[in-house]
């Protein structure tokens, strides 16, 4: 009798060519969803047409595609300084910083003979190059405005901004007021908020480690201070870069500003 009955896989089996035939429409209409329904229901141009609506969806390029979205353009200027870790390596050379110290003449009316200053302009003795340079050439691109520093550094060539960078780097940073212990600082300085994507002050600018553009902020002064972190948290100024200090600050409380901008003014 079992010579009689059919094999379990073969097409005279009823069971087995019903199941093969359901996994196989259901096969084909989650390919169609996937692939072809889904992806065509996008608005963008590179889903338009049913090859280029499979395309997207494998993921795979489509260099022949011949009308693309263009890329989105910032509403407004940013910094398009690229931070390397060996940038202005040779900027450190005596010839360089003499020629700093020539062009810093026409800065000492703000930021001091040294580089230390007497109102509410920061202090850039001893702050490190890459971030005075990438600050002064986004004055000079329109990323940061300034009505003050926008005219001073027209004109100067990217060797005049290294050497000026050189220049203040070198200089002794200005005493700082006496050491304060860790439980002193605020909040926000020494831990940050995780919760609301606040990475702690000090990791970037400091007091705990540093970031390469980020810049040495004790002490500056208060009112510099706490009228940068307004101008990020509500984005009239947006030379930072991918937004880091924006998102930082837009996050912050008003005396979570106070007291960082106190901190670090040395008014603990």
């Amino acid at each position: 009798m079992n010579g009689d009955r059919p094999r379990l896989i073969s097409l005279r089996n009823p069971w087995f060519t019903a199941s093969v035939g359901a996994i196989s429409i259901l096969f084909v209409f989650t390919v169609f969803v996937g692939f072809v329904w889904l992806p065509s229901a996008q608005n963008d141009a590179l889903f338009k047409g049913l090859l280029n609506a499979i395309c997207s969806a494998a993921g795979v390029p489509k260099a022949w595609l011949s009308e693309a979205s263009p890329p989105i353009q910032p509403k407004t200027p940013v910094s398009s300084v690229v931070l390397t870790p060996d940038m202005l390596g040779g900027a450190s050379s005596g010839g360089s910083i003499g020629r700093g110290a020539t062009l810093a003449l026409r800065c000492t009316m703000c930021h001091g003979a040294r580089g230390v200053s007497a109102a509410n302009t920061p202090n850039l003795a001893g702050q490190y190059a890459p971030s005075i340079y990438k600050e002064l050439r986004d004055f000079q691109s329109g990323a940061r405005t300034s009505a003050i520093m926008a005219p001073m550094v027209v004109g100067l060539s990217d060797q005049d901004l290294s050497d000026l960078s050189a220049y203040y780097a070198s200089l002794p940073r200005s005493n700082a007021p006496p050491a304060q212990q860790v439980h002193s600082e605020p909040n926000i300085v020494a831990t940050g908020s995780p919760m609301r994507n606040i990475a702690p002050c000090g990791s970037c600018h400091g007091d705990l480690a540093t970031k390469l553009g980020a810049p040495w902020l004790g002490p500056q002064p208060r009112e510099y201070l706490k009228s940068q972190l307004e101008a990020f948290a509500n984005g009239s100024r947006h030379n930072d870069i991918s937004a880091q200090m924006r998102n930082i600050a837009r996050n912050m409380t008003a005396d979570e500003i106070n007291a960082s901008a106190s901190y670090y003014a040395g008014s603990r």
